[in-house]
């Protein structure tokens, strides 16, 4: 499905989050949401996820004002994965994934929604402990287990909110592997936010990268990730270089700062 942003505000009482916010995301598209802490990066999202309710502008879903969809409408569309979540229940991994059936069941679940459930663990690599209590689990686990939530919605949009952030690198790469394969193979539009730079410039098609609560700039990495633009939105030089076709960030230290200087050739940025 296609996504338009347009001219989004938000504010939490007198304070405004987001100011005039636009960009769009494609069939089957990954959007990388990224920006320094209280940029508006999870508040964003939660106004895309219908979360949050906007108090000028609109959030289009295929043309369709989304915050006019039904509840069940907007679930079997849009799958949505915090970046934290509220303390678990005592519910096995396999009841947790099940829930995301929820907007396809009524009060039992069906023959279909077993097997998805059973076929999603498998692909997360969550089946040897489908039957073990997710409030007994590693947080990197439990993040698995809120994605394949997500999944179990069977989304034609999905938004992660840093999907990554609890997982050892091999997970990282396991997690955005899949992500990608699903917007190729089954064409699902991605929105999510990263603060690993170098995963969103090696699997976003596009970046937008967020400053003060205002779009800086949006674009692929090559132009989204300048010296120039780390220097101004996160306070930092850095070393921008390209490798085996992907650019590559490697901050070298705090503006006006001499502390912890990677080495005297890093604090001359490569300026793409």
């Amino acid at each position: 499905m296609k996504v338009d942003v347009e001219k989004v505000y938000f504010s939490y009482a007198s304070k405004t989050v987001l100011k005039d916010i636009s960009f769009h995301v494609s069939y089957g598209e990954i959007v990388c949401i990224v920006g320094p802490n209280g940029s508006g990066k999870s508040t964003l999202i939660k106004c895309m996820g219908s979360l949050l309710k906007i108090q000028s502008g609109r959030v289009l879903i295929d043309g369709v004002d989304a915050g006019r969809l039904t509840p069940a409408v907007h679930a079997r569309q849009v799958g949505y994965m915090a970046q934290t979540q509220a303390p678990c229940f005592s519910k096995t991994v396999f009841d947790t994934v099940l829930m995301g059936r929820r907007p396809y069941s009524s009060w039992y679940s069906s023959r279909k929604d077993i097997q998805m459930v059973a076929g999603i663990l498998e692909q997360m690599g969550l089946a040897q402990i489908a039957l073990e209590k997710v409030n007994c689990l590693s947080g990197g686990q439990r993040q698995r287990v809120f994605m394949a939530r997500a999944l179990a919605q069977e989304p034609e949009i999905l938004l992660l909110d840093e999907p990554t952030s609890a997982l050892d690198i091999a997970h990282q790469l396991d997690t955005m592997d899949m992500v990608y394969s699903l917007s190729r193979t089954q064409k699902i539009s991605v929105v999510m936010i990263l603060h690993d730079l170098n995963l969103a410039a090696r699997y976003a098609d596009r970046i937008v990268m967020l400053h003060q609560g205002k779009v800086h700039i949006q674009g692929d990495a090559r132009q989204v990730f300048t010296s120039c633009n780390m220097k101004t939105v996160y306070g930092v030089t850095a070393r921008i270089q390209e490798q085996d076709g992907f650019v590559s960030i490697l901050p070298v230290k705090r503006c006006n700062s001499d502390a912890f200087p990677i080495s005297k050739q890093g604090e001359q940025s490569v300026q793409m």
